[in-house]
């Protein structure tokens, strides 16, 4: 059953409220800024795609164009986080931080600034856009990196909580967005606190943990409604910080489960499934699954037809619980 508590939306099964995660971005920069006068936005020649357009429009003396430059754009916003200023950069995720990654590394992680770097259209469900597009590696980039915060939200309202948190957080912070709609799940009320992650389903009878990171999290709860149905419990988790990971709550769930499934839009290697499994093999060894990308790249489609080409649909996350339950 949902858990109360996660204050979620009463349509969350229909989804019959959708919104891209960027959309949840664009309206909390402006938000951040409107609450803190440092707070700048930096764009490398997309500012309509990563949703900066309003800010641009409400700040233009907070907002600078860096043209199709993203090492450049990481370099000028470190400068500018050293002498004060609070900067969001912006670009596909493919490019920032998939171009501009030793410069992320060298001028804003080593020096921990805090700069908030915003990978836009990540995930397969970039869809015509195809495989160079379609960042699968970014999570495993960020998360490798000392000093960084990667947080992946799960929909366009914590998308905005995310944007909020991030401008306080006084560290660099990666967050992953996407460009297709997906479904709000969440409330301006469902608790939102960086490296706390959320029980949004299940209960003590759970007999296994579904960890689940971005969109996806809603084809997590559509499994764990179906596999109830077939008198299954489980449990589902949205971890949108990746790093740093609620070790807590993650070894507390497995161990009272005793199996897990991760999902994720990304490659399994690296990524979430990565972050959970190497914790509980040092805290709590437990059986495990992965529903993600397995070592390879995307392609053009539609993109719920990716995700389930790629097995990250609903009933695949219902095989890998049944699959995994059975190893208890």
């Amino acid at each position: 059953m949902l858990n109360l508590e996660a204050k979620l939306r009463e349509d969350i099964w229909e989804a019959k409220v959708s919104a891209a995660t960027r959309d949840g971005f664009g309206k909390g920069l402006v938000e951040a800024g409107d609450a803190d006068a440092r707070i700048v936005a930096l764009s490398a020649d997309l500012t309509e795609s990563t949703r900066v357009e309003e800010f641009k429009k409400k700040y233009p003396e907070r907002f600078i164009e860096v043209g199709v430059a993203e090492q450049n754009m990481a370099t000028v916003a470190a400068g500018m986080a050293n002498y004060g200023k609070i900067p969001f950069i912006t670009s596909y995720a493919a490019f920032s931080p998939g171009r501009n990654w030793e410069q992320i590394r060298t001028t804003i992680a080593l020096n921990d600034v805090p700069v908030i770097v915003c990978g836009m259209h990540s995930g397969v469900s970039v869809g015509p856009d195809g495989a160079t597009h379609q960042m699968l590696e970014d999570i495993a980039l960020m998360r490798a990196m000392p000093n960084m915060v990667v947080i992946s939200p799960c929909d366009s309202e914590e998308g905005r909580k995310a944007t909020l948190a991030a401008a306080k957080l006084g560290k660099p912070v990666y967050m992953r967005f996407g460009r297709e709609k997906t479904a709000i799940m969440t409330t301006a009320e469902t608790p939102f606190e960086i490296g706390k992650a959320n029980i949004l389903y299940g209960g003590d009878t759970s007999v296994c943990a579904i960890f689940a990171t971005g969109a996806l999290v809603h084809n997590a709860l559509l499994a764990a409604k179906q596999l109830e149905s077939e008198g299954v419990s489980v449990s589902v988790i949205n971890i949108h910080t990746i790093k740093p990971l609620d070790k807590e709550i993650v070894v507390r769930e497995a161990k009272r489960a005793g199996a897990v499934v991760t999902v994720e839009e990304h490659q399994v290697a690296g990524g979430l499934g990565s972050a959970i499994a190497e914790t509980l093999a040092q805290e709590a060894p437990t059986p495990i699954e992965f529903i993600g990308v397995h070592d390879m790249y995307g392609q053009s489609g539609e993109p719920k037809e990716l995700i389930e080409h790629y097995g990250m649909g609903v009933s695949h996350i219902v095989a890998a619980v049944k699959k995994v339950t059975t190893r208890r």
